[in-house]
């Protein structure tokens, strides 16, 4: 049997953000999102979630993306910037990361703040992933499973994107590689999860051609889906125009949203037996 996820990350970094996946979730086939502890949308977030009970919410734990951490920036100095931020990107963290720059007691009192805030907003939570995906790099992972275990939080994404899947996106190198080495570590996380006794969906789409995804591409998966659990990762928004001013990511967040709407892509869903569920629905 086909099932589907369609997980919308970014839930609460931005008003835009999040009223386009609510609409993709009311009126589109939209299933789950994914929420930021830090963003500045949180509060928004949250009173959305808790109107819409049926979709499903993960936590999206942040180390990157230029936003606030959870704790006073003091308390986690070696996390972020001079600006008490987070650094803009995964390659950053890494670097900072891998060179011993990065507390490891900081690191792990920020993300439990970060759960323990999702889990007292008093939200279904359904599974946990991280902006970027910081959460399958080595030794990081680890740490998360670990929070996992403690939080009784049973269900994790996993990025692993097929290394010749396209989908009819065309990528630059850049991206192909960047696409490798997180495929790679998201099935050396996928082993660790499972030894855990976490469990993930078989099948991830979504990265390579993230933040550009339209309704061709995202039929072009349904068509392409195998049998068992699969997640698409999507970006949605109401207005690209307006996100683009605040974001530079150069994403298509409207786009992403129409593609859920399409009447076509619905039907097709039905063409292709797929069940829609949420983290919540994993065995």
């Amino acid at each position: 049997m086909k099932k589907l996820i369609v997980n919308a990350d970014d839930f609460g970094l931005h008003t835009l953000i999040n009223q386009g996946i609510i609409k993709g979730y009311r009126e589109g086939f939209i299933t789950s999102t994914s929420l930021m502890p830090s963003a500045p949308a949180f509060a928004e977030a949250v009173a959305l979630a808790k109107e819409n009970p049926g979709l499903g919410i993960g936590i999206h734990l942040t180390l990157v993306g230029s936003v606030a951490p959870v704790l006073p920036a003091a308390e986690v100095s070696t996390l972020v910037d001079a600006n008490g931020l987070f650094p803009a990107d995964y390659v950053a963290f890494a670097k900072r990361f891998y060179t011993g720059a990065v507390s490891s007691a900081e690191l792990e009192a920020e993300l439990r703040a970060q759960i323990e805030k999702a889990l007292a907003a008093g939200v279904n939570i359904t599974h946990v992933d991280s902006h970027q995906h910081t959460h399958v790099l080595p030794f990081v992972n680890g740490l998360v499973l670990k929070l996992c275990n403690e939080y009784n939080i049973r269900r994790i994404r996993i990025p692993k994107e097929g290394y010749t899947f396209s989908g009819g996106f065309s990528a630059g190198l850049g991206r192909k590689v960047g696409r490798a080495g997180l495929s790679f570590c998201a099935d050396m996380a996928a082993m660790a999860a499972e030894g855990k006794g976490i469990s993930h969906p078989d099948h991830f789409f979504g990265m390579l051609a993230g933040g550009n995804l339209n309704a061709e591409l995202v039929g072009n998966i349904i068509r392409s889906l195998p049998e068992g659990v699969s997640e698409i990762m999507t970006h949605p928004g109401l207005d690209t125009e307006s996100l683009s001013k605040v974001f530079t990511w150069h994403y298509h967040w409207r786009q992403e949203l129409d593609a859920y709407l399409s009447a076509t892509n619905k039907a097709l869903l039905e063409q292709e037996h797929v069940a829609l569920t949420n983290f919540g629905g994993l065995d």
